[in-house]
């Protein structure tokens, strides 16, 4: 049983037929903006009760409520092979995020709301020394969460290696890359991996990526936030392919 925390979390775990058993609400949530959220719980038979704030703080555990919160079933993470034969653009055109050490919790929410909003076919991460999914995730992602599939790989390196086989052309990002990010044409199937703010891209798997793309800084600090990045480069994919 997992714990999602805020109104968009919880409103798109509803909307997305997640199998929730019950939804926590405390009476500030009445209000006329927030009577879809009520009518939507009615209206799918979802269980609710009304009750104080401290219940929902000691739920929460000090994270910011808003005045509801669901108890759901355990997220599940996706296969490689579900994420690409099930993706609607099919194999050819099947666009992933693989994650290199993002082991803070709130970029990975940010970077899956990103990839989501944007369309990404499904996001990779590690099962170790990486941030793995959490009721913190699911809030920073806004929802998104229960739409973009995520995949848990033992191993990122051997993963790179499995897409290399199925046809995917392997892009790093790095600050000291081969070309600058806009330059480079974004066609068929293709995996972005995006490194740790800290130490940026392990050294076997910046070996094993096909092209390293950086982003051009003009001011004084030297890098951007990890889930920044990300946002930068999926948009212009996005951008190229015509999706906009």
């Amino acid at each position: 049983m997992r714990i999602i925390i805020g109104k968009n979390p919880v409103f798109e775990a509803i909307k997305s037929n997640k199998k929730i058993s019950r939804i926590y609400i405390t009476d500030r949530f009445k209000s006329k903006t927030n009577e879809n959220v009520i009518e939507l719980l009615k209206e799918k038979n979802i269980n609710f009760e009304f009750v104080n704030s401290g219940k929902l703080d000691d739920l929460a555990k000090g994270d910011n409520h808003q005045g509801i919160l669901a108890m759901a079933e355990d997220f599940r993470y996706s296969t490689l092979d579900e994420v690409i034969g099930n993706h609607k653009m099919a194999n050819k055109n099947c666009f992933l995020l693989l994650l290199d050490g993002i082991t803070d919790i709130h970029n990975l929410g940010a970077i899956i709301r990103s990839a989501e909003c944007a369309g990404v076919s499904g996001v990779i991460i590690p099962e170790r020394r990486s941030a793995q999914i959490n009721d913190v995730v699911s809030k920073t992602s806004a929802g998104a969460l229960e739409y973009m599939p995520v995949v848990q790989v033992k191993n990122l390196n051997a993963t790179v290696d499995e897409l290399k086989k199925r046809g995917f052309w392997i892009y790093g990002a790095d600050m000291d890359g081969d070309e600058i990010f806009t330059r480079e044409k974004y066609e068929g199937a293709i995996a972005l991996v995006i490194g740790s703010e800290g130490k940026g891209l392990g050294r076997l798997l910046r070996e094993k990526c096909d092209k390293i793309i950086e982003i051009p800084m003009f001011g004084r600090v030297n890098s951007l936030n990890a889930s920044c990045a990300a946002t930068v480069l999926i948009y212009e994919v996005v951008r190229q392919r015509g999706l906009t």
